[in-house]
């Protein structure tokens, strides 16, 4: 199979193998695909959902459907779809329709890493919560309860912090105090399932 041209270099056939656009090297991209994706599974990440993920954070183009996916990574498109629905669940990935069309695209938000660790924010406080519940089962003055006291200690740090990053973050990106722009698809595209 072979990889999907158009992704990586749209509408344009003077390139030699292995360049793309802008002195992008096909080869090196290819590379930096499978070793991200490999770090991405190092730390927990399913293989194929890292590959897809770093195929899509590295295609020139913002949206890219199953099958070109599938193409770009020479994989199944079974499991390239597999992949993207587990990326849609984790808030990696959305999925869009032009109007009139019948495949779906995916597309990385435009702000991936704000919002995934906004979003954090959420996750630790569920946290907490069932660490007080287990606290609160083992009592406090227990080896176990030692050790889920510095546990809730730590992520009410990091909660605080990372409240903390972010603002320095849209301060950094000259909107103090106002929340980053969430990626908004454009009017007639569906996401999530949602038409806009």
């Amino acid at each position: 199979m072979e990889p999907a041209e158009h992704l990586t270099n749209p509408g344009r056939n003077e390139e030699t193998a292995g360049s793309g656009p802008a002195g992008r090297d096909e080869e090196a991209v290819n590379r930096f695909t499978e070793r991200f994706a490999m770090h991405l599974a190092d730390v927990g990440f399913p293989r194929m959902p890292a590959r897809v993920f770093a195929g899509l954070i590295t295609a020139d183009r913002d949206r890219a459907s199953a099958a070109e996916l599938a193409a770009l990574l020479r994989a199944s498109p079974s499991a390239v779809s597999v992949a993207l629905r587990h990326l849609i669940r984790l808030g990696l990935v959305t999925r869009e329709r032009e109007p009139g069309e019948r495949r779906d695209r995916y597309r990385i938000l435009d702000d991936l890493w704000y919002e995934v660790f906004t979003h954090r924010d959420t996750t630790l406080a569920r946290w907490e919560e069932g660490l007080r519940e287990g606290l609160a089962a083992v009592g406090p003055d227990t080896r176990a309860g030692v050790r889920l006291t510095e546990t809730l200690e730590f992520f009410a740090f990091l909660r605080t912090e990372l409240d903390r990053l972010i603002r320095k973050w849209r301060d950094t990106r000259g909107e103090p105090g106002a929340d980053r722009p969430r990626h908004r698809p454009r009017p007639g595209h569906t996401v999530h399932g949602l038409h806009c």
